[in-house]
């Protein structure tokens, strides 16, 4: 299953003042659904995009992936339209741009921690992560312990970055702001591994140049991310369609969509 983990938390006082400049907007109303949503009526999403196969720009110019299609089918599943953001994962993961009322909600693989659930309140889980290495075909790195000394490419502020860190200390971790800088850095030979989701490596072994060395179980789980105060009635309501796209087989669905290692 799939896996883009992430992970570096604000500083408490910032976050605090964005939450006091949220209670105190005046152009925020509760929405008439009792959601409190940005607009009443829509679903504003934020996702740090691109991140395939869970976040992407498809052929027609419109967001996809597993995490679109899903947090679509939740919106429609609520009588909601649904509006797509594009943000930076630090300020998503740290809670920041939903403390400020950018978005209602975060949809971007972001794997459920303690740490973040300081600052965020997070859906039932929807995704198992595994953690992976990404090398050329023919690298001689087999497994973890074979990155001591090599330069290793990471998505900062993610999961798979503190993984590393911790696992591979002998490594020289390089940490890039997101996989659309990640990659292009193995194919050019400026790091000799990517650590990182398996879904998200997967993606990237389909012409035969690349193959994954090593996966890692890390009991990871993805979940939707909304805002510590103010979003419970939303995160009922996303847990309600969550299990209703479970019972009815559309979750299956779009997950054989996406994934089929």
């Amino acid at each position: 299953m799939p896996y883009k983990a992430r992970s570096s938390v604000l500083a408490a006082a910032a976050l605090s003042a964005l939450l006091l400049s949220a209670c105190g907007g005046g152009e925020d109303t509760a929405s008439d659904s009792g959601l409190n949503l940005v607009t009443e009526g829509t679903l504003t999403v934020c996702s740090d995009i691109p991140y395939p196969p869970f976040e992407f720009e498809g052929d027609n110019g419109e967001y996809t992936g597993f995490d679109m299609d899903l947090i679509t089918e939740i919106a429609t599943g609520m009588g909601l339209d649904i509006s797509i953001q594009d943000v930076g994962f630090d300020g998503l993961q740290g809670g920041t741009v939903l403390a400020s009322r950018q978005c209602d909600l975060g949809a971007s693989a972001m794997t459920i921690t303690e740490e973040r659930q300081q600052n965020l309140a997070f859906s039932d889980p929807y995704y198992d992560s595994l953690q992976s290495i990404l090398v050329p075909e023919g690298s001689d790195i087999a497994g973890i312990e074979d990155l001591a000394g090599k330069n290793v490419g990471v998505q900062q502020g993610t999961t798979g970055e503190a993984y590393a860190r911790e696992q591979a200390p002998e490594a020289n971790i390089i940490a890039y702001p997101s996989d659309a800088e990640l990659f292009p850095a193995l194919q050019a030979g400026q790091v000799e591994a990517v650590l990182q989701d398996l879904p998200v490596n997967l993606g990237h072994t389909q012409d035969g140049a690349f193959t994954i060395a090593a996966k890692f179980e890390t009991d990871e789980s993805y979940g939707f991310a909304m805002s510590k105060t103010g979003s419970e009635e939303l995160v009922a309501a996303v847990n309600e369609q969550l299990a209703a796209l479970r019972e009815n087989g559309k979750y299956q669905e779009i997950y054989d969509k996406y994934f089929t290692e």
